[in-house]
């Protein structure tokens, strides 16, 4: 019988509202603002899984967003109450890959998602090919050597 390992997965529900300076002539929420939110989903994240930039930057790395896409599915509107969902998605490369949606509050509706990709650069700006000693001991604390899947 061949038992797979489960799989873990680690999120964090950053719940906020919608500004009036986040919304546009039309009473919708400008899509340039949608990556501000997967940005509070990232630091919501790091904070509560201690992986936040200044833990990184404490460890001697930047981690830079190299690659960042969003999926709109519906409108969001001034005074509505969002939930941001950013989960982790393990990878062996030496970059840390989170998946976001955005639902509309008490998970209502979906109203958006994304991915970002971050790579590690170390004290000098150099790119990283492999995982900081930082990095592996985190996801040892936190994955023990599981998979993660968003």
């Amino acid at each position: 019988m061949n038992a797979e390992k489960p799989q873990i997965v680690l999120k964090n529900i950053k719940e906020t509202s919608i500004r009036f300076s986040e919304v546009d002539s039309l009473g919708i929420v400008w899509h340039g603002h949608y990556v501000t939110f997967m940005e509070d989903g990232r630091e919501s994240f790091g904070a509560a899984h201690g992986i936040s930039y200044l833990d990184i930057q404490a460890a001697g790395y930047s981690t830079p967003v190299v690659s960042i896409r969003c999926n709109y599915k519906r409108a969001l509107k001034y005074g509505e109450k969002i939930l941001i969902e950013t989960s982790y998605i393990d990878s062996p490369a030496a970059k840390i890959i989170f998946h976001y949606k955005i639902y509309r509050e008490n998970f209502k509706e979906l109203v958006a998602e994304g991915e970002s990709v971050q790579v590690f650069l170390d004290s000098e700006g150099q790119l990283c090919l492999v995982n900081p000693v930082f990095i592996e001991a985190w996801k040892l604390k936190w994955l023990g050597g599981g998979n993660v899947h968003g």
